[in-house]
């Protein structure tokens, strides 16, 4: 019997696993991916999975191209943890500036333990043939499903959040954690040899955070946060230390996971759910349990900004369908940005790709040689 601190010791990474509990055809509930590209054009994509959604026992699948995305292997890798109550979740992918393979997840206990963790193994040559993996370790409280941001003086700023109480998920533990129910951000000076916590976020009407930092022109940081009505920010002028009161921003949300980042052209590109058709009801959503019913998550699309985030433009529509979300993007040495996402965790099951460019998304189509939208990655098929 494992102890209360079991989400405390480390989950086991299997390679090329052949169990049958981790296949496709065995699987029943999967979503929330990430995705990186290599220096040579290898594609990672991971996600979690299960036979039932966001309970204890769920665990990491990671998948692997390396044609360009046309064909995938799945259970390149997977993440489980040895007791069957704590769940492997919200996952990352990220190179880091040393062009190693951060993988990174969450776990927990149950759905929410008040305190999370996350864990990453990292693999120094993503492009070798056999990839071998770090011990995994546990760097920070909470969770981080977004990808850290490089800041032009060399720190590494990691987005870590604990859900705080009145997000519609009361912690099942207590773990007198209560002053880091924030959007935190963990700071490493050494390359990702050490973290400490610098600093917080507080944005009114959070909602399992998901945050991302991006560094402005002016070196100002600007985090957004998913809000139940949109999405949030707050702004940091001493490297993340402190933070302005967090407000409502100027651009709108369904209450999901949306991607940021800054691209090589200096345009800061965004995937987000644009023109959808519903908001949620909050107190339909308060009412409902862990595992809730979204509604907006369509029409999901890639714009860009010239200015910082004060405008954006281009407007590529990647997918109309209800039910597609949580993106993660990244901007390959090919030139083509490379974007996952889930559509209809419970039915469907399908985790997606698309691969686009700069110029696609200012035409607001794909016209490049080589581009494709909705590129299937990954279909869990349990009966």
């Amino acid at each position: 019997m494992m102890n209360e601190d079991s989400a405390l010791n480390p989950a086991k990474i299997f390679v090329n696993p052949t169990e049958e509990r981790f296949s496709d055809q065995y699987r029943k509930w999967q979503g929330i991916p990430s995705i990186e590209v290599s220096a040579k054009g290898r594609i990672f994509v991971n996600f979690y999975s299960g036979q039932e959604a966001e309970v204890g026992g769920n665990i990491m699948v990671l998948c692997t191209s390396d044609d360009h995305g046309n064909t995938f292997k799945s259970c390149t890798a997977v993440v489980e943890h040895p007791d069957s109550e704590c769940r492997i979740y919200d996952p990352n992918l990220w190179i880091d500036p040393r062009n190693r393979l951060w993988m990174t997840w969450t776990q927990a206990r149950g759905f929410n333990d008040g305190r999370s963790g996350v864990w990453v193994s990292i693999c120094d040559n993503p492009d070798a043939d056999a990839l071998v993996w770090t011990e995994p370790r546990r760097i920070a409280n909470g969770i981080m499903m977004n990808k850290p941001t490089v800041l032009k003086n060399g720190e590494w700023l990691f987005p870590c959040a604990i859900w705080c109480n009145q997000s519609g998920s009361v912690p099942a533990e207590d773990h007198g954690l209560q002053n880091e129910q924030f959007s935190n951000v963990y700071i490493s000076q050494d390359e990702g040899k050490t973290f400490s916590l610098r600093g917080h976020a507080d944005i009114p009407n959070r909602s399992f955070d998901e945050h991302m930092i991006v560094e402005k022109n002016d070196g100002t940081l600007w985090m957004l946060v998913r809000t139940f009505d949109g999405i949030g920010e707050s702004f940091s002028t001493d490297g993340g230390f402190n933070w302005t009161l967090g407000r409502k921003s100027h651009i709108d949300g369904p209450c999901s996971r949306f991607h940021i980042r800054r691209l090589k052209s200096g345009r800061l590109l965004m995937i987000n759910h644009y023109n959808f058709t519903e908001h949620i009801d909050i107190e339909d959503i308060m009412a409902q349990g862990d595992v809730k019913s979204w509604k907006g998550r369509s029409h999901l699309t890639a714009m860009l900004s010239d200015d910082d985030g004060e405008t954006w433009k281009g407007f590529l529509l990647l997918d109309e369908r209800n039910e597609v979300s949580y993106p993660d993007a990244k901007e390959a040495d090919d030139g083509f940005i490379y974007v996952t996402y889930d559509w209809e965790r419970v039915s469907q099951r399908e985790i997606l790709m698309a691969r686009i460019t700069e110029e696609d998304i200012l035409k607001g189509k794909c016209e490049t040689p080589g581009t494709g939208l909705k590129i299937l990655v990954n279909k869990a098929m349990g009966k």
